[in-house]
């Protein structure tokens, strides 16, 4: 019985290369694919950047980020099994399956820190410094108003 490959292979590089564009994880590439090597050792082919393979690695990792994307749309939409049907004394009824619906948040909420994190400037909460604070005239003049006044003070601490 023969182990995992660890060689690099251009045909190997390009299944994992593919498989991440189309969101998969490397994680799960390795633990399905026994023709694959482990993780590890894809790892250390970007990081050793064998035959160019960490920018096409990096590249990939981000499509794939958006393929996940896509795919947090799909869960938030999808609602097919957030009901069931229960027996009870009057016949059927239909009643919400929360532990369906908790799991769906949990997977729209991973992915969505994952992406938050991994493509920040996609996918993260904006904050933009550059934009116009509404701040009311009462203040802004008040503001004004002190600006350089407060040299020369003496500084108080509060005391304990």
């Amino acid at each position: 019985m023969t182990g995992r490959p660890s060689l690099y292979t251009a045909e190997a590089a390009d299944k994992i290369l593919e498989l991440l564009a189309e969101g998969q994880t490397l994680r799960e590439i390795c633990r399905n694919h026994d023709d694959l090597p482990v993780e590890g050792t894809v790892r250390l082919w970007a990081v050793q950047d064998r035959e160019g393979f960490r920018q096409r690695y990096l590249d990939a990792r981000e499509i794939g980020y958006h393929a996940m994307a896509d795919e947090v749309l799909e869960i938030a939409d999808d609602g097919r099994n957030d009901w069931t049907e229960r027996q009870g004394e009057n016949g059927n009824t239909v009643v919400a399956d929360h532990e369906h619906i908790s799991r769906s948040r949990l997977r729209f909420d991973a992915r969505r820190w994952l992406l938050s994190k991994a493509l920040p400037k996609v996918y993260g909460d904006r904050l933009d410094l550059n934009a116009k604070h509404d701040v009311s005239d009462g203040v802004a003049e008040l503001l004004k108003a002190i600006d350089g006044k407060t040299k020369g003070l003496p500084n108080k601490e509060p005391s304990a």
